[in-house]
């Protein structure tokens, strides 16, 4: 009996990773519906790019940063437990590759493509799990602290900050370090709009995104018997909340449509094991409104 719960485990976390994985198409069509016609082709080829840099780094370095495991064992200990954890490491690599997707999206025509690869390797392989490790694996100590401080340790269930904050952090950085697009601005201050270059594109993008959070957030369960309706339906009424919200203050640019229920489901995460549907509405509402302001 225990090994056919294993195996559902195994399956049901190997079907979010498969999900997860799917946003990376989300996040790639997203940013090539964002930039302009010239950059398309180079957006599509750093997105993949970096999920492939993120995968060397996370399965040699920073998977063991994370969780102190590894994976130099023989394939007969690696694969028990119908190989559960080496699924974990697959679920878990497809929320460190978002990292990077972020950032790219945020860097969008700003940076080299090498130079934004290494950069890729070094965050994944050490800056994220390090943020991983203390919020989901009790690194450090720090949420030790934060229960004895505050009576709980902080909640982010399936990683508003652990993942979307941290990426934002790092993308706000580098936007910093790399200044505004070439073009944006005119010699005397004008400011030149760059439209979103594809409608359809970025519209694909945001379904990818849309349907596959739903593995992202409740796939967070990571086995089979902790799943819960609850978190299912705080992701559908964040995003609902969020599209809507984007709708009204946005003036129905489509733009901000199809980028507001991304805002709900990222302000959602945390919460989403414990919220109640009408707050959950209301977060997304909130984040898809502040999305556009």
């Amino acid at each position: 009996m225990e090994s056919g719960s294993t195996a559902l485990d195994t399956l049901f976390i190997l079907v979010g990773a498969v999900m997860v994985l799917a946003m990376h198409a989300g996040f790639a069509f997203l940013e090539v519906g964002t930039v302009r016609h010239k950059n398309q082709v180079n957006a599509l080829v750093k997105i993949f790019t970096d999920f492939a840099v993120s995968t060397i780094a996370y399965f040699f370095i920073g998977y063991f940063v994370a969780y102190q495991t590894g994976f130099f064992e023989s394939a007969s200990v690696l694969s028990e437990k119908n190989g559960y954890e080496l699924v974990k490491f697959f679920f878990l690599l497809t929320f460190a590759a978002a990292i990077p997707a972020i950032i790219s999206g945020g860097i969008a025509e700003r940076a080299k493509f090498w130079p934004q690869a290494v950069a890729t390797f070094i965050i994944v392989a050490l800056i994220y799990p390090t943020f991983e490790g203390i919020i989901w694996n009790g690194n450090l100590g720090i949420q030790d602290w934060i229960e004895a401080s505050f009576g709980a340790p902080f909640n982010d269930f399936a990683g508003s900050v652990v993942v979307h904050a941290v990426g934002g952090w790092l993308a706000l950085g580098a936007v910093i370090l790399l200044g505004q697009r070439k073009g944006r601005y005119g010699p005397k201050g004008e400011i030149f709009a760059h439209p979103p270059s594809s409608i359809p594109f970025l519209a694909l993008g945001s379904w990818v995104l849309t349907v596959g959070w739903f593995g992202f957030n409740v796939m967070s369960a990571q086995k089979v018997g902790d799943i819960s309706g609850l978190v299912a339906v705080n992701s559908l009424m964040a995003m609902v909340g969020g599209l809507l919200a984007a709708l009204v203050v946005g003036k129905n640019d489509p733009g901000f449509l199809h980028n507001g229920p991304l805002a709900g489901l990222v302000a959602v995460c945390a919460g989403s094991n414990l919220m109640h549907p009408l707050g959950a509405l209301m977060t997304g509402v909130v984040a898809g409104a502040g999305f556009v302001i």
